[in-house]
């Protein structure tokens, strides 16, 4: 278990420090993520008897679309290697109506952390794995001959012919050999899909699995390539050296000791106060069935039982129509801290075209030049985009940051089309050539509507 928590030198300067490469502005809301984290680190050095007593701090982030919230909560549960899920408060439905229960993100979840640690095994066992391969390998390359007449056994060729082949299969000279092998594959014949049904979301998956043990797999002949054989055959080894039961077991505790949920469009599911018609009461059910899960109570998977009382939940949303204060009394008590993202301005936008790790500008020239094409932005075309951007938002709805994306898309459309024939070119983005573009449609507040 210590080396899921082994993040003693991950500290909130540093957390703020990474997520800076990828997110403009809003340092309140990374600083109190960042301290969240820590916390959890600081949770598992105390005294046993005192962890279960300590409770994640959970956060609600309130602005408007394409600040930065979702981005924020995504590159940390990167960084510190956690089991990860965004769901959309919106589409659950309180039980007893048709959709999804709120249990259903936390089944979800477990099957991200079954992956992150299938993955994380699979690595390390990974070097065996390969050696084994290349063994199965050469046993297709050169069968093995037999020992006596009278005895069904045979043994692996040692001979010199075989430290050839292999010294000419580790350097790659027989990745394009075709060779014949014999892969696991399900039996032919109709496949029967099993539907949950209301409250028993997740038998489904279950009746799947019970299936399948019933229908034989079939070993089936397969002409492949060396390199495509070699792939094969470790995918085979690795699954064949790592222990199911302990990935199941280390998958639930990495969920209960460091998951992440984020919770999008949490002011979708807030009553509007004064308001008591039938779809602020389906909201206030969506709550209450939330309630539990937040404050910690234990959820059936497929796998096992799943406590939630230490996964750190995230809530965002920009909350227009509605506050934090009209969620239900117990539901704001378990989101205790509350951060507000300011909305991006014109200087904002021209640091998310050019500084972030990944940004807009980067992506593109990338992009082309892939087909040839040589795409070069000066400092006053990047000051024009960032400017029709903030004009558009202010002027239409303001949808942050993914405004640039519609920007872009639009301004080098041609390029786009027809950088395949360009091979060789070099395109300059000027202040002219952006204006060219996108002035007339800025300009236009009912054609700025629909294109940008």
């Amino acid at each position: 278990m210590q080396a899921i928590f082994d993040q003693k030198d991950l500290i909130p300067s540093q957390i703020v420090e990474f997520l800076d490469k990828y997110i403009v502005g809003q340092k309140e809301a990374k600083r109190c993520v960042a301290i969240a984290l820590r916390n959890r680190w600081r949770r598992m050095q105390v005294a046993e008897d005192l962890q279960d007593e300590i409770m994640p701090k959970n956060i609600i982030m309130i602005g408007p679309t394409g600040v930065g919230k979702t981005e924020i909560a995504r590159r940390i549960a990167k960084l510190v290697r956690a089991p990860f899920i965004k769901v959309e408060a919106s589409k659950f439905t309180e039980v007893g109506y048709v959709g999804r229960d709120v249990e259903s993100m936390v089944r979800d979840l477990v099957e991200i952390s079954i992956q992150m640690s299938r993955d994380l095994k699979k690595k390390e066992v990974m070097p065996k794995a390969k050696e084994a391969a290349i063994q199965r390998v050469l046993d297709h390359l050169l069968p093995p001959s037999p020992v006596q007449t009278d005895v069904d056994k045979q043994i692996r060729d040692d001979s010199a012919l075989r430290e050839s082949f292999e010294k000419k299969l580790r350097a790659g000279d027989l990745d394009k050999r075709k060779i014949e092998i014999r892969t696991q594959g399900r039996q032919p014949g109709p496949q029967v899909e099993f539907f949950p049904v209301g409250g028993a979301e997740g038998m489904d998956i279950n009746i799947k699995d019970l299936m399948q043990n019933f229908m034989p797999r079939q070993a089936k002949p397969r002409n492949v390539t060396v390199k495509e054989a070699l792939q094969m055959f470790e995918e085979e080894e690795a699954e064949r050296l790592i222990s199911i039961d302990d990935i199941k077991q280390e998958a639930l505790t990495r969920v209960e000791q460091t998951g992440i949920i984020f919770l999008d469009e949490i002011d979708k599911i807030a009553s509007k106060e004064g308001r008591h018609n039938s779809a602020e009461v389906s909201r206030e059910g969506v709550q209450r069935d939330l309630l539990p899960i937040v404050e910690g109570s234990t959820v059936n998977t497929k796998y096992g039982p799943v406590k939630t009382d230490h996964v750190l939940f995230i809530a965002a949303g920009a909350f227009h129509y509605t506050k934090p204060s009209d969620l239900i009394p117990e539901l704001q008590g378990r989101f205790p801290i509350r951060v507000e993202l300011q909305s991006l301005s014109k200087d904002d936008f021209v640091q998310i075209l050019t500084t972030p790790k990944n940004s807009l500008v980067r992506q593109y020239v990338e992009l082309l030049k892939t087909e040839g094409v040589e795409l070069e932005f000066t400092a006053d075309s990047i000051e024009e985009m960032a400017e029709l951007a903030s004009q558009v938002n202010a002027r239409t709805e303001n949808i942050g940051a993914r405004r640039l994306h519609a920007i872009l898309e639009k301004m080098l459309d041609e390029v786009s089309f027809a950088a395949p024939e360009m091979q060789g070119q070099k395109v300059l983005i000027n202040r002219q050539y952006v204006h060219d573009r996108l002035a007339g449609i800025v300009k236009d507040q009912d054609l700025s509507r629909y294109i940008l």
